[in-house]
């Protein structure tokens, strides 16, 4: 198994990598919509949160030697159903024509300010 760290995306908070690579696969920890640059700044509304989560999603599968054309399944936790058009228009903005598997989950709270988080399993590159 081989644990992936980039500077490109948020540090984690825990006891935790970014991504592991485990038999081809990479498997993307929870991602917040958090800038790596500026991670003390306001995150946003839940579609800027979002395009900023996939971005760093983006960022943990280029240092794995992946990227999201090989995503295979995507998680996507919401802290509210009301938000889920607004997540959508601006997951399928970043996603193109690119449609993995996927699932929303709403979910109660996060920690403030934050609405979205997104887990992501690939393929590597190849």
């Amino acid at each position: 198994m081989k644990v992936i760290s980039t500077p490109n995306a948020p540090t984690p908070a825990g006891h935790y990598s970014q991504a592991t690579v485990y038999n081809g696969v990479v498997y993307v920890a929870g991602m917040l919509g958090v800038d790596p640059k500026k991670p003390g700044e306001d995150p946003g509304d839940a579609a800027q949160q979002t395009r900023q989560a996939l971005r760093n999603v983006e960022a943990v599968l280029n240092a794995a030697g992946s990227d999201l054309s090989r995503v295979v399944r995507m998680m996507i936790y919401v802290s509210g159903h009301e938000l889920w058009g607004e997540v959508n228009a601006a997951y399928a903005e970043v996603m193109g024509e690119h449609r993995p598997s996927r699932a929303i989950v709403p979910v109660k709270d996060f920690r403030h300010p934050f609405v979205v988080e997104i887990v992501a399993t690939a393929a590597l590159g190849g």
